[in-house]
């Protein structure tokens, strides 16, 4: 058979989503969706008009005047303080962990040290999502947007968290209303982005090394999963969580800035180099999973141009 002929079908396989057991490529824990897409932003078409998706005058518990942003002190952002924590997984503690949650061949778990941060409160949701794709014509996936307002926004890929993030941060910037903490850590050179896997994992543990956001056993009445679809952002209470965050496990993985390799970090731990060919980290597990992935540790990965229902974000303010 010639080059060209395995090119082609290559690219074919490609173009299609999978989902593949971890033992059989030792890839991510979870699940590995992989896309052909382009060297560009596979978003960032030419402008278009915003779809026909109305947004609420208001919506309990968000400011229709700041973006749909959570409607408190810090809009909906939570400050997460500076050092260590036991990031990776042991399996003698957890039985349920994936290699690849391993730190090391000589060590499962190390302490990692993570600078002060803010990350949100919640998922990115659909309202807000919207609010960004009217204010630029963004073009997305019409049918995500047509989903609860109060719900996380799904389908997103990973340019399009990156350009919401983006928009976001210049709304922040330019914003009087904006609070003096957030505003503060903006005029420091900080940035709107997406978490890395140590600030995730950190914001979803703590520093004690949990199995879960709440503790070591799963508990169905803290996050949305085993289920049938999403639910709203903050529907589950988990007063056990280290910050006070909402849907670390479950309801949509979670899209972060670093890219696939194994523990412990390379040169190549972070960045928005849509040009590299790497496979990108999202944490969390959804509300399609079951108890094995939505432990804080697990690792799922995706290629950036991958949708799915069961995929969105939420974002981080930070020094990166």
């Amino acid at each position: 058979m010639s080059e060209d002929v395995h090119a082609e079908r290559r690219r074919k396989e490609r173009r299609v989503g999978v989902a593949v057991p971890v033992a059989a490529l030792a890839l991510v824990a979870a699940v590995w969706l992989s896309l052909e897409v382009s060297r560009s932003d596979p978003d960032n078409g030419p402008a278009r008009s915003a779809p026909e998706v109305s947004l609420p005058s208001s919506l309990p518990g968000f400011r229709a005047n700041a973006w749909f942003l959570p409607d408190d002190d810090l809009l909906g952002f939570v400050e997460i303080p500076g050092g260590p924590f036991l990031m990776g997984s042991d399996p003698k503690v957890d039985p349920m962990a994936y290699d690849i949650e391993r730190w090391s061949p000589s060590s499962p778990q190390a302490e990692v040290d993570v600078p002060t941060f803010y990350i949100g409160r919640y998922e990115v949701t659909v309202a807000q999502f919207l609010t960004f794709v009217r204010a630029t014509s963004y073009r997305t996936v019409d049918a995500a947007l047509r989903e609860r307002p109060d719900h996380p926004m799904d389908g997103v890929t990973w340019p399009g968290a990156i350009a919401y993030a983006r928009w976001l941060e210049k709304q922040l910037r330019a914003s009087p209303d904006t609070p003096h903490p957030i505003a503060e850590a903006l005029e420091r050179g900080w940035h709107v982005g997406l978490p890395s896997e140590p600030e995730w994992e950190k914001a979803a543990r703590g520093t004690d090394g949990r199995i879960y956001p709440w503790g070591d056993e799963p508990r169905h009445d803290r996050a949305n999963f085993g289920a049938r679809s999403t639910e709203a952002v903050g529907t589950f209470e988990c007063p056990e969580c280290p910050y006070g965050l909402s849907d670390m496990s479950g309801n949509v993985w979670e899209w972060t800035r670093s890219p696939y390799q194994p523990y412990p970090y390379g040169p190549r731990e972070e960045g928005e180099d849509l040009d590299a060919d790497a496979l990108w980290v999202m944490r969390g597990g959804s509300y399609a999973d079951g108890e094995r992935n939505v432990r804080a540790a697990v690792r799922g990965g995706a290629d950036p141009g991958v949708r799915q229902p069961t995929i969105g974000f939420r974002l981080v303010i930070s020094k990166n």
